[in-house]
């Protein structure tokens, strides 16, 4: 098969597009608590300026992809953000629909995106940040090869509680000795 960058045999990667509102207006408060927070409620006009926004106002390296099935499901949605090219560190974050976790999408996505960070845009390393209540998220990322650098304390309220904020950290030779340079 030939090598696509941002085409695997199970996802693709691309930018996004007017009709993604459906992925956004699917993604439940759960999801949104882990990413960022509850949010109240919108309406659609608000969410489709929010999407048209989206598009429009990217800064410097930062983006956002949808990930689709081969077969044109909506699987997830991953975003760069703090993209630092003079100390070359960079953020990111993922969310997935309910039905696509646990299947090895977040890895795929995540995976796809360190790999043009690091050797397509010559970042050094990504610096992604997870709250103490989203095991998944943390397992993940210990599973990918992160490291936990750090945690603050009682940095998120939700649901009733503060949480840490657990930060991670990978280096571009640690991705490179991890998966190579075309490993999805």
């Amino acid at each position: 098969m030939p090598f696509h960058y941002w085409r695997s045999d199970r996802l693709t990667l691309r930018a996004l597009q007017s009709s993604d509102i459906a992925l956004f207006q699917a993604l439940d408060d759960e999801v949104n608590r882990k990413v960022d927070m509850i949010h109240f409620p919108q309406s659609p006009e608000k969410q489709i300026q929010w999407l048209e926004a989206e598009q429009r106002n990217r800064m410097g390296d930062a983006f956002r992809w949808v990930a689709e099935t081969s077969d044109g499901e909506l699987v997830g949605t991953i975003n760069s953000f703090l993209c630092n090219k003079r100390y070359g560190t960079f953020k990111y974050g993922i969310a997935l629909l309910p039905e696509h976790r646990s299947k090895g999408y977040a890895s795929e996505m995540i995976r796809t995106v360190l790999r043009f960070y690091f050797h397509e845009m010559n970042y050094h390393k990504a610096t992604p940040h997870v709250y103490s209540f989203n095991a998944a998220s943390i397992r993940l990322h210990e599973k990918l090869g992160f490291v936990q650098e750090g945690r603050l304390r009682d940095m998120i309220y939700t649901n009733g509680e503060y949480h840490d904020e657990l930060h991670f950290g990978m280096t571009a030779s640690e991705f490179g000795q991890l998966y190579g340079k075309q490993e999805l």
